[in-house]
């Protein structure tokens, strides 16, 4: 069975093929808004899922699996994104600072089981210490552009690593897809 994942994301990518997981790439192109009152866990399961139902919706030839997934960054009950500027990155940098935080991903897969749809959303929680950040270590990160495009204003895997002092949980969920619940969801669907 063929595996679609429907993200844009760089990162995920990355993640699937070091994993040997094979796969095309269908982007959703969906609004990533929480509704009010939505819990973080919840809004990352629910875009999962409406990320997948699209993309796999729009099959037309043999089916296939489709993988969503959506990362958010939660510090004090709320919810950080993806910056909509410098000053938003910023300003996210400034919470994170000298804290814990969580980073959870929903993931969702979607496909054809004997004539019928099977569909599986689980989360994976990791939690994230970060050091504290001078505000020209802060100005300087978001200069270099790394945060911009980023739940949380920044990359586990990129320049951030050297404030990241301890994580619990999945490292990759952090940087953006937990490969070995993914891997085990296709396992459990027959979706090798």
């Amino acid at each position: 069975m063929a595996l679609i994942l429907a993200s844009a994301s760089p990162r995920r990518r990355e993640l699937l093929r070091a994993a040997g997981i094979e796969f095309a790439v269908e982007a959703a192109n969906l609004p990533e808004e929480p509704r009010p009152g939505e819990a973080p866990r919840k809004f990352a399961e629910r875009l999962a899922r409406e990320k997948a139902r699209a993309v796999f919706g729009r099959q037309r030839g043999p089916a296939a699996w489709v993988l969503g997934a959506d990362t958010v960054v939660i510090v004090d009950h709320a919810i950080l994104g993806k910056p909509a500027d410098e000053a938003d990155a910023a300003r996210m940098l400034r919470l994170l600072s000298g804290r814990t935080h969580k980073v959870i991903t929903g993931v969702c897969l979607v496909g054809s089981r004997n004539g019928e749809v099977a569909e599986d959303v689980r989360s994976e929680t990791t939690l994230v210490h970060m050091d504290p950040l001078s505000a020209e270590e802060i100005r300087d990160y978001v200069a270099s552009g790394e945060p911009m495009d980023k739940a949380g204003a920044y990359a586990i895997q990129g320049v951030a690593s050297r404030w990241i002092s301890r994580i619990e949980g999945c490292y990759f969920n952090v940087v953006g897809l937990p490969v070995p619940l993914v891997h085990r969801m296709m396992r459990e669907q027959g979706c090798s």
